[in-house]
């Protein structure tokens, strides 16, 4: 039945991923950044709010301060370590390759146990990767791409087994959704992933709904080690969350230990895993870390991406709750050009003279930042900066 599905969708896959070469082309043309800069000093909705304390990071809300999410400030709260020069060189000795952009370009800016799992890949001890999707929209984002794309470097460059988890039960919970059709959007979402070109023989892309019934003995002895009051500390439930919410932690903990696919890992018991994640996902794997050693297991390490900016500014990361200012694999070019002129927050002076004098603040310019993900050529990127 599992090969019958990848087999559906990859016959079903459009031309959706040419849209990141569409909007690559269009953003790297330098006369885009002069009309966004051109901008400024207009008042429109897409300026951030002003007067904004802190910041909020949970799962389910991200919203910086005016300033923008402060990553540094991340690191320190959720105690995880910065990715440091001496790890890009590391990453690139033990595999032989060039670091991805995103890591040189800090994109992908924090781990846990990066180290250890270098020390075991030199060991010849095998690892797997694990990601995954929550499917809420008909098409992916391309805020949702950046741990996708970043999982298909991660699998060449480490010729590592990979699953992925579509949680069409989560997003039952939390959305307004019928369960049928969350689980539609999983099989549309997939048609998505597929096309970032995984290899097919090394990955295992499943929906909770349907592979729960193997899921299930390892998602119980992960829900007997946590507490209801763990479950509230770490993810804020109360009283009136459906229950289904609280248990559904140990859901997205379990593909972390290879006992949850006895036979898509046959031969890697109680194997070391990789998460590629965006920083907003870390409480779950917190807890997951947590109560590894009291099942006998190896706690999982992470790697964190930074938030893909949404039109409107750095306050927060693209979001599929607003269409209009939210690029999705199935715009066309036409809608594609329409939303980045008319919605992506400028980093221009107030005025003509200020901007000709100072130029352009490219820590808040969206087209710049977008530049940042989708460029390769850092020689480029400078040039277009200067």
């Amino acid at each position: 039945g599992i090969i019958v599905f990848i087999l559906y969708l990859s016959i079903n896959i459009d031309t959706k991923f040419l849209k990141i070469q569409q909007v690559y082309d269009f953003l790297s043309n330098s006369a885009v950044l002069r009309t966004a800069n051109s901008k400024m000093g207009e008042v429109s909705d897409n300026v951030p709010v002003e007067g904004e304390a802190g910041q909020v990071v949970t799962p389910w809300e991200v919203e910086g301060a005016d300033e923008g999410i402060d990553y540094d400030k991340l690191i320190r709260e959720f105690g995880s370590s910065p990715i440091d020069k001496d790890l890009l060189e590391r990453i690139e000795r033990v595999t032989g390759k060039r670091a991805h952009h995103w890591l040189r370009k800090g994109i992908f800016f924090s781990h846990r146990d990066m180290s250890i799992l270098l020390d075991k890949y030199e060991q010849g001890i095998p690892f797997y990767l694990y990601t995954g999707r929550g499917p809420s929209s008909e098409a992916l984002h391309f805020g949702h791409l950046i741990p996708f794309m970043f999982t298909k470097w991660l699998q060449d460059v480490f010729n590592a087994p990979l699953v992925i988890q579509m949680t069409d039960d989560e997003k039952f919970l939390w959305k307004d959704l019928s369960l049928e059709e969350a689980h539609r959007l999983g099989y549309e979402n997939a048609k998505d992933i597929i096309a970032c070109g995984f290899d097919m023989k090394k990955t295992f892309l499943f929906s909770n709904l349907d592979y729960m019934g193997h899921l299930y003995p390892t998602v119980c002895k992960i829900q007997k080690k946590i507490t209801l009051n763990q479950a509230k500390g770490c993810f804020g439930f109360t009283g009136s969350d459906a229950i289904g919410k609280i248990s559904f932690p140990a859901i997205q903990a379990a593909p972390s230990f290879s006992s949850a696919f006895p036979v898509v890992l046959r031969g890697l018991e109680n194997a070391f895993c990789l998460i590629p994640c965006a920083i907003d996902q870390d409480p779950y794997f917190r807890m997951t870390r947590d109560i590894a050693p009291r099942l006998g297991w190896q706690k999982p390490a992470l790697i964190h991406a930074k938030f893909f900016p949404a039109l409107q500014g750095t306050k927060t990361k693209m979001s599929a709750s607003n269409a209009t200012a939210t690029i999705y694999l199935t715009d066309t070019p036409d809608q594609i050009k329409s939303k980045i002129n008319k919605y992506a927050f400028s980093g221009g002076g107030d005025t003509i003279e200020e901007h000709r004098k100072n130029g352009a603040n490219l820590d808040i310019d969206i087209p710049y930042l977008w530049l940042q993900f989708f460029m390769d050529d850092d020689e480029k990127l400078a040039h277009i900066a200067k």
